[in-house]
């Protein structure tokens, strides 16, 4: 299978078959920008505050709505409202993991009912396959058409044990639902990992741990840089702390839109 990391997105979005992958490819043509912005922020109105000042210059908007000091309906009906504004999808970084029932009272209800408000969540396949058989049921059940799945097939952290057989099986369940799942979250391109014989599939790859400045935290958080991460195979870039805690957010976040998207022209030719 020839990997489709090498072809622009407007090609890609043309014979994609995932409706939000085609928005998602869209929008990061129209916006020169390939950024999802990792909100970790604690409270309602510094969330919306950054979403608002950030939000033209990102294609995501990626959250832990459950950090969140002040959670309330206001939280998201501001990121709703912001989402449209500034044409950005919402990833909630949710990372279900529990025996399928379970994970659809916690993506359909509770008192977050991430499914009415978060475009894309994510997922890993410790389970088995049936957590992503659970969230395509409540996807389709819903009939709506603009909701996607991750799987979280390789994490940044050091010592992280996403590797290997896990990383294999991840590729192999999300061939399984090519409806649902729009691609994994990886440090890089996955798919040569496991064999396929279907020579149309295009999984978006989302790497988090992107930091112009940083290689690393106290906690064990491994970073790579925008070209590396490209270089690699990455679609898009998962970058938190080197945009929100800069002293100029803005511009820091415009810094990060323009490596991102050099490096990704730089890819396709």
């Amino acid at each position: 299978m020839a990997s489709k990391s090498n072809l622009p997105f407007a090609k890609r979005a043309e014979r994609h078959k995932h409706p939000l992958v085609k928005r998602l490819f869209s929008l990061a043509e129209k916006k020169q920008s390939n950024v999802v912005l990792s909100a970790d922020l604690t409270t309602t109105k510094d969330l919306l505050n950054f979403a608002d000042k950030l939000g033209p210059h990102i294609v995501v908007l990626k959250t832990h709505i459950d950090i969140l000091d002040d959670f309330s309906q206001e939280t998201i009906e501001g990121l709703t409202r912001l989402s449209k504004q500034h044409d950005f999808l919402i990833f909630e970084d949710r990372k279900f993991v529990d025996i399928g029932n379970t994970v659809q009272k916690q993506y359909k209800g509770g008192v977050l009912k991430i499914h009415d408000w978060a475009h894309i969540v994510n997922c890993t396949v410790l389970p088995g396959p049936g957590i992503v058989q659970a969230l395509e049921q409540t996807i389709q059940s819903a009939g709506v058409a603009d909701r996607g799945v991750l799987i979280l097939a390789e994490m940044t952290s050091k010592g992280s044990l996403a590797t290997g057989s896990y990383t294999k099986a991840s590729i192999e369940i999300a061939r399984q639902y090519p409806k649902t799942i729009m691609g994994w979250v990886a440090t890089k391109e996955l798919s040569q990992l496991a064999e396929s014989e279907v020579d149309e599939e295009d999984f978006v790859v989302f790497t988090t741990g992107v930091n112009i400045s940083s290689k690393g935290d106290a906690l064990g958080q491994q970073y790579q840089t925008p070209e590396s991460a490209m270089a690699g195979g990455s679609d898009f870039l998962i970058a938190g702390r080197g945009i929100y805690a800069a002293s100029d957010p803005v511009a820091a976040v415009k810094e990060y839109q323009k490596a991102g998207w050099d490096a990704y022209k730089a890819r396709v030719g």
